[in-house]
């Protein structure tokens, strides 16, 4: 009797497993975190495509039909930026001052982030707040007053006006990157160079970069692409002999219309200079987040 209720038993089991087996198992689920992804990935890919699209076609064909491929694909909105000198000295101007800027502001923040990490003074929490303020204001605000300072200096149309107007922003965001980092190395290494004879700037260069060379890098390239897309400043306090490209982009708008082939030519070329200084700096960064400093 008892054999006979277990194989009754097992009898009605296996439905069981196979209907739940069967509900498991199914060939057309839908993976929903991939299926997202996949939206996220083509919302970001798709505006740098369409970009790069118009730039090869004509306003004619732009304006005419949609299409997802340019039908007689052309260069002459890239021709026409490489050989026209307002062109591609907005781009010469553009990296001149974004270079400018990217070297004082590290040069500025390097000390003061050590100041700020290794030693204690009065007044160092307000102080290290203050500089951070700077960058709760929008560009607008100071707009006027340094359009007027430079002009009084004679320092008005010239790539060093925008550097020196970017650092007001990017100094205080490289001192709370370097700051971080600075934190992170022991204090033992400065105590064990001091008492191995080593002056401080021996030490700063030689022994103390190499160890935040992560966080230089990090600081640096937010410095870069602030300066390089920042546009009210870089467009007030320039006029011709230093206009930036983000001023000269503004050229397509005429009695005509938008030159629509040229400033998607404009734009491609644009993210080009960013995406070689990511391409470079993509490791500083990486481990920039990881110290969870960025």
């Amino acid at each position: 009797m008892t054999e006979q209720r277990l194989s009754a038993a097992s009898t009605v089991a296996l439905p069981r497993n196979a209907v739940s087996a069967g509900t498991t198992d199914r060939p057309f689920a839908v993976n929903w975190r991939a299926f997202g992804l996949s939206l996220y990935l083509l919302a970001l890919v798709l505006p740098i495509y369409w970009l790069v699209n118009m730039s090869f076609k004509s306003n004619e064909e732009i304006n005419s039909t949609m299409t997802l491929f340019p039908h007689h694909p052309i260069l002459t909105n890239y021709i026409h930026i490489f050989t026209d000198p307002a062109w591609y000295m907005g781009y010469v101007h553009s990296i001149t001052y974004v270079v400018i800027n990217v070297v004082i502001s590290v040069v500025v923040a390097l000390p003061a982030a050590y100041a700020f990490s290794r030693y204690r003074f009065l007044g160092d929490k307000h102080l290290f707040f203050w500089l951070l303020t700077n960058l709760m204001a929008p560009p607008a605000v100071y707009a006027l007053p340094f359009f007027n300072l430079y002009t009084a200096v004679g320092l008005f149309d010239t790539p060093w006006a925008v550097a020196l107007a970017h650092c007001l922003f990017n100094v205080p965001l490289a001192v709370w990157i370097l700051e971080g980092f600075i934190s992170g190395v022991p204090r033992e290494i400065d105590e064990t160079a001091q008492i191995d004879g080593y002056s401080f700037p021996h030490f700063f260069i030689k022994i103390f970069l190499p160890l935040i060379a992560n966080g230089v890098g990090v600081a640096a390239f937010f410095c870069f692409m602030f300066s390089w897309v920042e546009m009210l400043l870089a467009s007030t306090l320039t006029s011709v002999n230093a206009k930036p490209i983000a001023a000269v982009m503004t050229r397509t708008v005429s009695a005509a219309g938008m030159d629509w082939g040229m400033l998607a030519a404009a734009g491609v070329l644009t993210m080009i200079p960013g995406a070689i200084v990511i391409w470079f700096v993509r490791n500083h960064i990486a481990k920039g987040f990881a110290l969870g400093r960025v």
